[in-house]
């Protein structure tokens, strides 16, 4: 009997972007907050919306729906920011994450997950883990690592840094 043949569930977080249901590794989410003021930073990427304060840290949010070439997220009762940790360059970085709607934690057995589709080489979808089925819908699982490319990992890391360089006092 070979390693690979365990049949171990996975943990997923599902939510809404548009009418599409994503999700990620539940090991890679440290919470879901009602959505919540975002203080916006100047010259930052359209899709970096700012950044909250989280107990005393300064996290970015970042509106999916932009970075994934949708339209922008617009607040609802609904609306929410999930706080995930996401490796750049071997360091791991907190960032909020809105969405129009968490549903549900699911698990899903890996071997009922299919590749990422390949349809030519103009669809991005480094970011895609896999597709996934449950109840008769399919579930786009997101890589929390690859969502964003090198650069733009950078630029919402840096959102965070910034901001807390600019409210720490200065002698």
């Amino acid at each position: 009997m070979g390693a690979m043949t365990t049949n171990e569930l996975h943990q997923y977080l599902t939510f809404k972007l548009g009418e599409e249901i994503f999700a990620l590794d539940i090991a890679r989410v440290r919470e879901v907050l009602e959505y919540t003021t975002v203080t916006a930073l100047p010259r930052s990427p359209e899709f970096v919306r700012g950044v909250i304060n989280l107990r005393g840290s300064v996290v970015p949010v970042v509106d999916l729906r932009l970075a994934f070439g949708m339209t922008r997220t617009e607040q609802t009762v609904s609306t929410c920011v999930i706080i995930v940790e996401m490796e750049v360059e071997g360091e791991t970085v907190v960032m909020g994450a809105m969405a129009d709607s968490v549903q549900e934690v699911i698990e899903l057995d890996p071997g009922l997950i299919e590749p990422a589709p390949k349809i030519g080489v103009k669809l991005c979808n480094r970011f895609i883990k896999g597709m996934g089925k449950h109840n008769g819908e399919f579930i786009i699982i997101l890589d929390s690592d690859m969502v964003f490319s090198e650069e733009e990992a950078a630029l919402v890391q840096a959102a965070g840094t910034e901001d807390q360089e600019a409210s720490s006092p200065t002698a």
